[in-house]
């Protein structure tokens, strides 16, 4: 994409109503737009990282077995009623259609999912099954003021899982929860997540967290970096050492929850009368389990976490384009000509290439580049064509190399 033809563009200052670090480089980028608190407009850029998380998260569920769907946003006040999260929850969103229908812009889909599967499911043959979507879901958040890490709208992947048994149960919550480390090693955010205990309200004794530190967060962990794990701090026994290994004394820090998986048990299906038949015919109480992981709120952990002093700095697996191409001096230049050569050949290529070809000075187009955050930055100059190469600068760490355009068609294999 040539950045002139871009209809959004970045700004020189950060947004003065924005808090979070997230919230003023992403919106100061040109990734979202404010419209309200706790609610942002995804443009070009941002939807593009959407988009990459979703693919990520997307082919690690399908690899777990389970099959997409998409559930509906709005959900009947009966169903919230036969759970008595109608009244227990304080964060819905309520609201009357005209014909005084009482209805819920769903901040989670328990209440949906488990009468839908009753629909289709019977014996113990149809067991286990999991499903899952992508879609916005909405919260009547009273403290929205971290920018994408705490918002009223949001997009999440939700999956559920419906079992015989607790064995089964087991099984596949341990493989969600190797799926959500596999994605957050690909992105580079292994290192800052915690596998955290957590209270598990009113489903079951325990569930965990994908707790990421950051000063930004608004949850207190208990966190031991000998074995990864940590505690929450709202179920912290402090006469209790790190559940893992026993360390003592665990230091506290605030983190982000990006991340968390459920046993729900039978505690949806007993309200919704989810049973199956058992091998001997008799019907039996179905087992779940759920598992959520924020992809809005996870582009905006990456930008809080992963950012440095000059911008954004995004993972090859998130970012938008993975080289952001600056030519310097006049487009009818030498380094112009040599720009739009190179740009042509790797579009050809296939290569996603993001390519600065406005009339601008070149400190702006550098410091737009950091901003920006792209992987890997690729200068043409005369300097550099002089010398017959071109210079590639990794966004991450600094570092430098020179190609000719040749080597730069087949880089990095």
């Amino acid at each position: 994409m040539r950045q002139s033809e871009l209809f959004t563009r970045g700004r020189r200052e950060a947004p003065a109503d924005e808090v979070a670090k997230n919230a003023k480089l992403l919106v100061r980028a040109g990734f979202v737009h404010k419209e309200m608190a706790g609610v942002y407009s995804f443009l070009p850029l941002g939807w593009l990282v959407l988009k990459k998380l979703e693919e990520l998260v997307r082919s690690e569920m399908l690899a777990l077995g389970a099959q997409e769907i998409l559930m509906s946003a709005l959900q009947p006040k009966d169903n919230w009623q036969a759970t008595g999260r109608w009244e227990k929850m304080t964060d819905l969103y309520k609201l009357h259609d005209r014909s005084e229908r009482e209805l819920v812009l769903g901040p989670t889909h328990e209440e949906i999912v488990t009468p839908l599967v009753k629909n289709y499911l019977d014996s113990y043959q149809d067991l286990p099954l999991a499903v899952f979507q992508f879609q916005t879901k909405f919260r009547m958040e009273p403290r929205a003021k971290s920018g994408l890490l705490r918002g009223r709208e949001f997009l999440m992947k939700d999956l559920y899982s419906f079992h015989r048994d607790e064995a089964d149960l087991q099984r596949f919550y341990d493989l969600v929860s190797t799926a959500y480390k596999k994605i957050l090693m690909q992105l580079g955010l292994a290192e800052k997540t915690y596998f955290t205990l957590a209270g598990g309200g009113t489903f079951a004794e325990f569930s965990h967290e994908f707790q990421i530190l950051t000063p930004a967060g608004e949850d207190s962990i208990r966190f031991c970096d000998r074995c990864r794990l940590a505690v929450n701090e709202e179920i912290f026994d402090r006469q209790n050492n790190c559940p893992g290994c026993g360390t003592e004394k665990l230091p506290i820090a605030t983190a982000i929850e990006i991340a968390n998986i459920f046993k729900l048990g039978a505690n949806f299906s007993r309200a919704f009368n989810l049973t199956y038949r058992d091998q001997a015919g008799v019907n039996q109480p179905v087992l779940m389990g759920c598992y959520g992981l924020g992809i809005s709120r996870l582009l905006g952990a990456l930008a809080e976490v992963l950012s440095d002093e000059k911008g954004l700095v995004w993972p090859e697996p998130a970012a938008p384009f993975l080289i952001h191409l600056l030519s310097v001096g006049p487009a009818a230049g030498s380094a112009g000509r040599a720009a739009e050569r190179l740009y042509e050949r790797l579009i050809k290529l296939g290569r996603e290439i993001f390519w600065d070809d406005r009339e601008i000075s070149a400190g702006e187009k550098f410091a737009g580049a950091d901003l920006l955050g792209l992987p890997y930055q690729v200068v043409i100059s005369e300097k550099t064509l002089a010398a017959g190469k071109i210079e590639l600068i990794k966004r991450a760490t600094g570092e430098k190399s020179f190609l000719t355009e040749d080597e730069l068609c087949v880089w990095p294999g």
